[in-house]
């Protein structure tokens, strides 16, 4: 494979707050500039230089153009005003006195006050021991320990298979939850079974009438009912279990529902066919094609690399009392009132559109009212924060629910919502229409089938939650450099191949280690180790910005550097000390990429 071209230099992710008890930076270069920058600020105090510097919170960040140095901070500029001074004679000033540090090369004065630094290479290439000691465990961190963190993402209703739009849900949720695990949260991935309601009841009428067409019956369903083939494959198997038992007399179910609206009828077909059939056995049918329909997509998520910790029944809500208890509660506090004979919560004065409805008029409780005690039970169960990762279209839902948690006397910052973006299915230039409850839909494990498990992940996450994203096959399919996943892979197999070549040859990678030290290194091979020590720093900002796509953006542009310099330096030269040093590099790139992929829930190949 050719490398298409060195990308620009990457743009450091934009500056995350980390919490109060975390005074580190998760980039160790970045820990030394600061520690060299404040006990250097610490003498010009001393001296009376710049007595009356007030302590800051600078910025340390990364140049986007490499002639602009390896760091730069805005710490002279922040100083300027309790010093009485010029920024950049402040800058000037605190130059003068880093400028002896072995840390720097160089150390300029840049702009209104900005201060440029460029690292000793010594420093730089240090992160080759560092990943060699630290080998799996480099880039994982402390940063976030303590905090308890539930994160609730697919939820899909049990109503049909998962389809492509839950599959970027899932990766994103999934790959946000090892983000935060590798931060030192203590995680918990939880699946929320929307196992109650009406959907459910309209899967239970689906299959239903399915298993009376299979008895032979003439009857036709509702075309706002459930029409995939699954339906007709669990009515297949009801049959197959208990025969004819519970097929109905001549005539159809549906003759005396003659209603105009769709929805209206909907609901009248489902009272006819419970009042057909007893409550007990059209809940026996709900309960038999949502367990059919759960274990596929138990299975489905664990084909993806998806696991969950809990998964929680919404029905258990009901059977537990938590909805009448949480309703009660905002009874009690007086956020509640009757009008048009339904129960309504105030919850446009805490900042919704306006009040929503939490028990219909009917007497029936809303999926408002659940929600309502789930996300309660929640914070109950005593995490610090609680994640839902919902589609884009549930964006009017944050302000209600945080409304809620508000009315109930809870904290509502305790609640981050991620929302994302759908994504359309591209086949052959073509996107595919999806429709679950017209059963027009690519399923989730049909894509992964397809491309694998690798590309489906990488794909889905490696643009930000909230931009759409088209999925295309052939993309995805291709081994290029134009497939991202292929490419990355690529260069971790491309170092594990160079690892055999070494033991085909028989040549001792540990002979000139010390000699190594002092070899000449290249530009190239200097923003490698660049790259490698941000490896950490991508990790937490990733974690704390709920932003996973910046992972598979880092990996790639990792990859690329890594091509770049193997396309241009022979690595089992001749000369063993340069031979050796860069073997010491590449197997940093190995680690690192191997890192990476893991949290992505991709595997990181040893050959291609």
């Amino acid at each position: 494979m050719q490398c298409v071209k060195t990308p620009e230099r990457i743009e450091s992710a934009r500056h995350i707050t980390l919490p109060s008890t975390c005074n580190a930076e998760p980039n160790v270069l970045k820990q030394l500039l600061r520690t060299s920058i404040d006990a250097g600020l610490a003498r010009l105090r001393k001296a009376g230089t710049l007595a009356h510097a007030d302590t800051v919170d600078y910025q340390i960040e990364t140049p986007k153009h490499e002639t602009h140095g390896d760091f730069s901070t805005n710490v002279a500029m922040l100083l300027a005003k309790s010093c009485r001074r010029n920024p950049r004679e402040v800058a000037q000033l605190l130059t003068a006195e880093l400028a002896q540090d072995a840390l720097f090369e160089r150390v300029d004065v840049a702009g209104p006050g900005f201060i440029n630094f460029v690292v000793d290479d010594a420093h730089i290439f240090a992160v080759i021991n560092e990943i060699q000691h630290q080998a799996t465990a480099y880039g994982r961190s402390t940063v976030g320990a303590g905090r308890k963190v539930q994160i609730e993402f697919v939820s899909a209703n049990p109503t049909g298979p998962l389809h492509i739009g839950h599959g970027r849900g899932a990766a994103i949720g999934s790959v946000i939850a090892n983000l935060l695990d590798a931060t030192g949260h203590d995680v918990c991935r939880e699946y929320y079974v929307n196992d109650a309601g009406r959907q459910m009841d309209i899967l239970a009428l689906s299959v239903f009438l399915r298993y009376l067409q299979n008895c032979a019956l003439d009857i036709e369903l509702p075309a706002q009912a459930y029409q995939g083939d699954y339906v007709i494959d669990i009515a297949n198997s009801l049959r197959d279990e208990h025969g004819d038992a519970w097929r109905i007399g001549p005539g159809s179910l549906l003759d005396d529902v003659k209603i105009e609206d769709a929805e209206r009828a909907l609901d009248a077909a489902i009272a006819a066919a419970r009042n057909a059939l007893g409550d007990e056995r059209f809940d026996a049918i709900r309960n038999y094609a949502k367990d059919i329909i759960l274990e596929g997509i138990k299975a489905d998520l664990q084909q993806f690399g998806v696991c969950f910790d809990v998964w929680y029944s919404e029905s258990d809500l009901a059977r537990l009392g938590l909805i009448d208890d949480a309703l009660e509660i905002l009874d009690a506090r007086g956020h509640l009132y009757t009008a048009e004979g339904a129960r309504w919560f105030r919850s446009e004065a805490l900042g919704d559109e306006k009040d929503r409805v939490v028990v219909r008029e009917n007497g029936l409780k809303t999926y408002f009212a659940s929600d309502i005690a789930y996300h309660r039970d929640k914070i109950q169960r005593g995490f610090d924060e609680v994640i839902d990762v919902w589609g884009a279209d549930h964006h009017g839902y944050v302000a209600r629910v945080k409304a809620a948690l508000t009315a109930l006397g809870e904290d509502p910052e305790r609640l981050s919502v991620v929302l994302v973006q759908f994504a359309a299915l591209v086949r052959g230039g073509t996107k595919v229409a999806m429709s679950t409850r017209g059963g027009e839909f690519v399923t989730l494990r049909e894509l992964v089938d397809e491309v694998g498990p690798a590309a489906a992940r990488f794909f889905y996450v490696m643009r930000r939650a909230d931009q759409h994203l088209e999925f295309d096959l052939d993309l995805a399919t291709a081994e290029s450099a134009d497939n991202p996943v292929y490419y990355v892979q690529y260069a971790h197999a491309r170092i594990c191949s160079v690892e055999r070549q070494l033991d085909e040859r028989q040549l001792d990678s540990n002979a000139a280690v010390q000699a190594a030290g002092t070899v000449r290194r290249s530009t190239a091979e200097r923003r490698l180790a660049m790259m490698l020590w941000r490896y950490p720093e991508v990790i937490v900002h990733a974690a704390f910005a709920r932003e996973p796509h910046l992972l598979p953006q880092y990996l790639r542009d990792l990859a690329t550097e890594f091509h770049a310099y193997y396309n241009a330096h022979k690595i089992l030269v001749d000369d063993a000390a340069v031979r050796d040093s860069r073997l010491q590099l590449v197997r940093g790139v190995r680690q690192v990429l191997a890192n990476g992929l893991e949290l992505l829930g991709i595997d990181a190949p040893l050959e291609m």
